[in-house]
């Protein structure tokens, strides 16, 4: 994911111990989790600046605020010389190396009201609808279960999903995609538009693949098996048993 911008990685115990190289450097604590989506907007965006940056989010980012902030300590509420009071992150870019008071860099995560499927109206029938703020931008502080449970759903593949959605809408992708579908003769959802494969996947004719997914290299999908919107890593096998 940082590889586009980076050429080595060093570990340290705290931003105070980074070196002193005048080098441009991403700096970002262990713990985060974002998508490429996210650390591509912020790194434009501060390389634009061309300024040492902090990212920030607005406290009325719905996916931040309603999602991200429960059970954490990571994302906190901080004020601003002129820009009043911000969501900060231990996420940093430095142009020229380590430098004080970094600028707060905001960036929206898109979030956008998203339903849940088949809840019964009993499980909540004083706080009407229940609904997940999706991102497609997606950021978290990894410090609970809760926490990875967002990550590979809420902010992982429901982002991936919005992402496809907002892309389609336009004309020009969306032609693109029906196009691919028809040449593969395959559903536009299983097409090769919205289907990634990675490199040495073995996958049976019988398997069942609908996007948007992402399968990593050395994967093995069995006969029979149905994936449907998901991520899947390096070095796994996929079976219906």
């Amino acid at each position: 994911m940082l590889a586009p911008y980076t050429r080595e990685e060093r570990e340290v115990s705290s931003i105070e111990a980074m070196p002193n190289d005048r080098i441009e450097s991403i700096v970002y604590r262990d713990n985060l989790f974002f998508d490429q989506a996210f650390i591509d907007h912020f790194v434009r965006r501060a390389r634009a600046l061309g300024k040492a940056c902090r990212v920030a989010f607005s406290p009325n980012d719905m996916a931040i605020k309603t999602h991200a902030l429960p059970l954490q300590t990571g994302i906190r509420l901080e004020r601003g010389f002129t820009e009043g009071e911000l969501l900060m992150a231990d996420l940093w870019y430095f142009p020229h190396g380590k430098e004080p008071n970094p600028r707060p860099l905001v960036v929206d995560t898109l979030a956008k009201e998203i339903g849940y499927y088949n809840v019964p109206k009993y499980m909540a029938p004083n706080q009407g609808d229940l609904t997940y703020w999706v991102p497609r931008r997606a950021f978290l502080s990894i410090e609970h279960w809760v926490h990875l449970f967002l990550a590979n759903t809420t902010f992982g593949v429901f982002s991936e999903g919005a992402r496809a959605e907002k892309e389609i809408e336009r004309t020009l992708p969306k032609l693109k995609l029906l196009w691919s579908a028809f040449v593969q003769r395959k559903k536009v959802i299983s097409s090769r538009a919205l289907v990634k494969i990675g490199k040495d996947v073995r996958i049976d004719p019988t398997a069942v693949i609908h996007g948007p997914t992402t399968i990593g290299n050395n994967v093995f999908i069995g006969p029979g098996a149905v994936i449907d919107n998901c991520i899947i890593g390096n070095n796994v096998s996929v079976a219906d048993v």
